[in-house]
């Protein structure tokens, strides 16, 4: 029985090095429960990045030289800043891939207004303003290359938002375009709908909207006298 115990009695050097991992273990765990998730592994792609949204509508504006391109996306409930994040990850994505002279991402929420006539006021979420290369073409504007704004409340069943309207500084939004780590775009319903098999849907819903899209210098393809906010920004008094 002694012979048994010596062959399978522990060497000092594996108790030391059990007892060490254990202990290593030990204090990460306990960093972890003091320190945070988000400081060991980072935060969240959420809290950097935004969240997931899907398409609504897109209208191109197109007067003499300059192309303007206004996208209206929509969300599902989140706080003000998020989506303020998710706009400005979406503007950079359609201005990597159109190299438009201005865009403007109009968030709403997921019970939010599709009608653009009903897209005013307190059923804008959050609406940024992204000018790539800044020149006169909006006065209004003081030549800033980021606008971005948006209520800090929830939204209601309705789809309409309550809270204080908060406008970010210059130094504030080009921090946050920093932190991201990918600029994804918004989900596109009429490409789901062709993948899964609703080729027709797709093709009826596309010329839908191609319907909606404004006409070049025509109609609502004239560009606005003042800044693309004006009809999308959310209003302050409503």
């Amino acid at each position: 029985m002694k012979a048994l115990l010596r062959i399978f009695r522990p060497s000092r050097k594996l108790v030391l090095i059990i007892g060490g991992i254990a202990l290593l273990a030990g204090v990460s765990g306990g960093a972890a429960l003091y320190i945070g998730k988000d400081n060991l592994l980072g935060p969240a792609a959420e809290t950097v990045n935004g969240v997931a949204c899907t398409d609504v509508n897109l209208v191109t504006i197109k007067k003499q030289d300059r192309v303007w391109i206004r996208k209206y996306i929509k969300t599902e409930p989140t706080d003000g800043m998020t989506r303020v994040k998710t706009a400005l990850r979406v503007a950079k994505a359609v201005y990597e891939a159109e190299k438009p002279d201005l865009v403007q991402v109009v968030v709403l929420d997921t019970n939010g207004p599709t009608l653009r006539s009903d897209i005013r006021g307190r059923a804008i979420g959050a609406d940024v303003v992204y000018i790539p290369h800044p020149d006169p073409i909006v006065e209004s504007l003081d030549g800033k290359t980021y606008t971005a704004r948006y209520y800090d409340g929830a939204a209601a069943s309705n789809g309409l938002f309550f809270g204080e309207r908060v406008d970010l500084p210059e130094d504030e939004i080009t921090a946050l375009n920093a932190s991201f780590k990918d600029y994804s775009d918004c989900i596109d319903p009429i490409a789901v709908a062709a993948t899964e098999g609703g080729e027709g849907e797709g093709k009826a819903a596309k010329g839908k909207a191609k319907e909606e899209k404004p006409a070049e210098g025509g109609g609502h393809g004239a560009a606005p006298a003042e800044a693309p906010t004006a009809e999308a920004a959310p209003a302050a008094g409503h």
